[in-house]
């Protein structure tokens, strides 16, 4: 008999030079870690817990909450900097030379780094949204703007239209989900760390210091990525849209690109069924398939 997967009986500590790291573990099997995105009131628990039962049938599940989110300990680095660091810690710590990964939106981004900069490590790479750059529309997307007026001005009323921003269906963005979401988002240390991400005053300076740059953006560099790829996306998603996906779909080796119908920015809750049936395909097909 399987126990329940709760919040609780999920959670686990590792203790790094950097401040513990917090992660739920479900399952048996080859290491599948799971990174989560960015926004109000995330954490890897809330984006995954609704498929974790599903891939801990396959997989060892790791879920992994980044640093400056909350719930691990925050490091003195931007949040988005301090993540693919804390992968490798994480990783490290653990002692997994390689896993599977699935990135949410920033977790696509950071998972698509490391498997960059450490080919080994990453044997297959799955995203959702978020990767690539805007081609044809405008950037940044609708989703993202309402997400740095809510940093600006945490209202609940702007905490709802951005949540509304991430779905299709608006009968998704419930009470719970609200309140839940509010919660976290509100918290002093949580929302300081989101204005270092989504504040105005610090998303212009990201862009200037990106522009002055010589490095190249990640997108630049994908065509350095050995891992086998899954990029999967809503086709009505208002925060990454559709377009971005281009760059990634033509410069990834070897990729594969899955569309969900009416769908927005949440793929994996939206529509659960669908993409999770994709995924385990993906990830339980033969090498040499």
């Amino acid at each position: 008999m399987t126990t329940e997967l709760t919040y609780e009986s999920t959670m686990r500590e590792l203790a790094t030079d950097k401040g513990v790291l917090r992660y739920h573990e479900a399952g048996d099997g080859p290491p599948l870690l799971l990174l989560h995105g960015s926004g109000p009131g995330v954490t890897g628990w809330r984006n995954f817990r609704g498929n974790l039962a599903v891939f801990a049938e396959h997989f060892r599940c790791l879920v992994l909450e980044f640093p400056g989110f909350g719930v691990s300990d925050p490091t003195d680095e931007h949040p988005m900097l301090a993540a693919s660091a804390a992968v490798v810690r994480f990783l490290d710590g653990l002692g997994l030379h390689q896993v599977d990964v699935i990135g949410n939106s920033m977790g696509g981004i950071i998972g698509a780094q490391v498997a960059i900069a450490h080919p080994d490590r990453v044997r297959r790479l799955v995203t959702i949204g978020g990767i690539g750059r805007n081609l044809y529309s405008p950037s940044p997307g609708e989703g993202i703007k309402l997400l740095m007026e809510f940093t600006e001005e945490p209202t609940r009323e702007r905490l709802v239209q951005w949540l509304h921003s991430m779905v299709y269906d608006p009968a998704l963005v419930t009470e719970e989900l609200i309140e839940e979401r509010w919660t976290q988002a509100t918290d002093p240390d949580t929302l300081a760390s989101a204005r270092r991400m989504y504040g105005k005053a610090a998303f212009a300076a990201t862009q200037a210091a990106a522009a002055a740059s010589d490095a190249p953006p990640y997108w630049a560099m994908l065509h350095r990525l050995k891992a086998r790829t899954l990029i999967t996306w809503g086709r009505d998603d208002r925060v990454s849209p559709v377009d971005m996906s281009i760059v990634p779909m033509r410069t990834i080796p070897d990729v594969e690109l899955h569309i969900f119908p009416n769908c927005g920015h949440w793929v994996m809750i939206e529509q659960k069924a669908a993409w999770e049936s994709a995924v385990l395909a993906f990830l339980t097909r033969k090498d040499n398939a």
